[in-house]
């Protein structure tokens, strides 16, 4: 497979420094965090999370559940996604599976209303995030709106079923075969087949890996022309001494470390697995992966394994750019900040530049 061309547009300048606007911003949730109700609610789920039997795993994943909600409303109701969604038409298709039982899979289906009638459309196939154990697609569809308006595509934004409910790989597969659904349905939904990008952030980063994994193992990479992971989740890192880690790695290592024995459906025994673990990959595997583009943050809990990846396909030959946005932590992309806007333009640029 021949090496991608980049054309290294981005190169932000990191300063080591959390943006202003930003560091307010955590500065009231770190305070919200530890009064006397939230900071009873935290030891809780520490304590929760230090333990390993079935029920304490269903505590920690109840309780990151109602984290996330409010979360996700909290930064969704600003000004341009409003604006966004009134531009927008909305619908939901179900894509059908038997990897795991018959299972017919949600998608979001966000078309810009310019777009109405037009066929041919470049589409942006997405997985939420939430660490592949919370959240779903609405929580997301804000955001998605604003990408599907501002870059002309069609969004589809699939609800794959969950950790500990589902293991892995069926939430990645979950993924893959809406990926493989829409290619192949292409003419009646809209889209154009050679302009598929997909992508996820997160957890929603590690699932849109893991489905990469699968495309390589099956030749299937031309099925997408694009792969934009964001913020993912890549690796194991997290089991690793904490005295090696960045601030924000070692905040909550311990959660991430339960968060991945949720997700797998045998730890010991899916250790090596990319589907688990995508940056796992072997060298002739990621050799075969699609295009990528990997975007980061400076603060992110993921940075660390992330630039591992980024580093390690740009020497199999399919990194196109690797984006490292100053100034914010993980989820910070989500927020009414300088950096976030920042962000929104460096993704249009690669979008328009590499996919349309």
């Amino acid at each position: 497979m021949p090496r991608v061309e980049s054309k290294n547009l981005f190169n932000f300048p990191l300063q080591g420094i959390m943006d202003e606007d930003v560091a307010k911003l955590m500065a009231g949730f770190m305070e919200t965090m530890y009064k006397d109700e939230a900071k009873e609610a935290r030891a809780k789920m520490e304590e929760v999370r230090d333990k390993d039997d079935p029920e304490s795993d269903l505590q920690y994943v109840k309780m990151l559940r109602g984290m996330m909600e409010p979360m996700m409303k909290l930064f969704s109701g600003q000004p341009k996604m409003k604006e966004c969604a009134e531009q927008i038409d909305a619908t939901v298709m179900h894509v059908p599976t038997t990897h795991d039982g018959d299972f017919r899979v949600p998608v979001e289906v966000y078309t810009p209303k310019k777009l109405a009638g037009k066929k041919a459309n470049p589409a942006y196939i997405y997985a939420h995030g939430g660490g592949a154990v919370a959240s779903d697609a609405a929580a997301s569809r804000p955001w998605l709106d604003v990408i599907a308006v501002e870059n002309e595509l069609v969004a589809f934004n699939v609800d794959y079923r969950l950790a500990p409910e589902t293991k892995c790989p069926n939430n990645v597969k979950d993924f893959y075969e809406a990926i493989k659904y829409i290619k192949n349905n292409s003419e009646s939904l809209g889209v154009d087949p050679e302009r598929i990008a997909i992508g996820g952030d997160s957890g929603g980063g590690y699932i849109c890996l893991g489905a990469m994994v699968l495309l390589a193992r099956n030749d299937e990479t031309d099925l997408v022309k694009l792969a934009i992971p964001g913020i993912p989740m890549v690796d194991d890192y997290c089991f690793s001494s904490p005295e090696c880690m960045t601030k924000e790695e070692r905040f909550d290592y311990k959660g991430m470390r339960k968060i991945w024995k949720l997700i797998a459906a045998d730890f010991e025994a899916q250790n090596s697995d990319p589907l688990l673990f995508p940056g796992k990959a072997s060298d002739e595997l990621l050799e075969k992966f699609p295009p990528t583009i990997i975007r980061e943050v400076e603060f992110d809990m993921f940075i660390t394994e992330a630039t591992r990846l980024a580093n390690r396909l740009r020497r199999a030959g399919r990194l196109l750019e690797y984006i490292v946005i100053p100034g914010l932590p993980h989820g910070g992309s989500m927020m009414d900040v300088k950096g976030a806007r920042e962000n929104s333009k460096a993704f249009n640029t690669a979008i328009k530049e590499y996919l349309l």
